[in-house]
């Protein structure tokens, strides 16, 4: 076997076992999750992963070699630290839990997307054009599901903040303060001119 082809053939037997890890993760973060848009989004990922792993079986068929997973490390590991991320949002607020799990999640899909672009680019040096295809629609999927995550987080993170800003500042007696003041400074500098004036 050609040595490119070679190193496709293993790098989508790496895909293939990655995405099938995933497909048994993203339901428990799905259920972890507390942000009804969050869980929607994880949800949506888990029937796009499964279409992932169909996708895979066909370029494997088109490169005419057999569908067989190869243990992916960097995978194992990142669902790991997924599952741990998992356990430790129990001790902390819903907004948080929802934070680290994105963050775990986007993880995920930063090494996706970077192994993706890999073997579409190995397809293309070889010809083949229909799988390089298929591997590019993956690709899209990954990347739209990146930004979606990250659009998702942008709200928990102003929430996060203004929640914090509520717990060491009473916001509503600093306004009441500012509205009671019967001068502002500048006011009052132009009442001490005004008075030495008529002095």
């Amino acid at each position: 076997m050609p040595q490119l082809k070679e190193l496709l053939v293993e790098q989508l037997q790496d895909l293939l076992h990655a995405e099938g890890q995933l497909t048994g993760a993203l339901p428990k973060m799905a259920q972890a999750a507390h942000h009804p848009k969050l869980k929607e989004a994880f949800e949506k990922h888990l029937v796009q992963t499964e279409g992932h792993v169909e996708r895979l079986r066909q370029v494997f068929e088109m490169l005419g070699e057999a569908a067989e997973p190869k243990p992916c490390k960097a995978m194992m590991g990142l669902i790991e630290e997924g599952k741990e991320t998992i356990g430790e949002g129990g001790d902390k607020e819903p907004i948080a839990a929802d934070l680290a799990l994105i963050a775990a999640a986007q993880r995920v899909e930063h090494y996706e997307i970077a192994c993706y672009g890999t073997v579409r680019v190995l397809a293309r040096q070889l010809g083949e054009i229909d799988a390089a295809r298929l591997l590019s629609q993956t690709l899209g999927e990954e990347e739209s599901t990146d930004f979606l995550l990250t659009m998702i987080s942008e709200p928990l993170m102003q929430q996060a903040s203004l929640d914090d800003m509520g717990a060491s500042t009473d916001l509503g007696a600093t306004a009441e303060i500012g509205t009671s003041s019967p001068q502002s400074p500048s006011r009052k500098k132009k009442a001490v001119k005004t008075a030495r004036g008529a002095a």
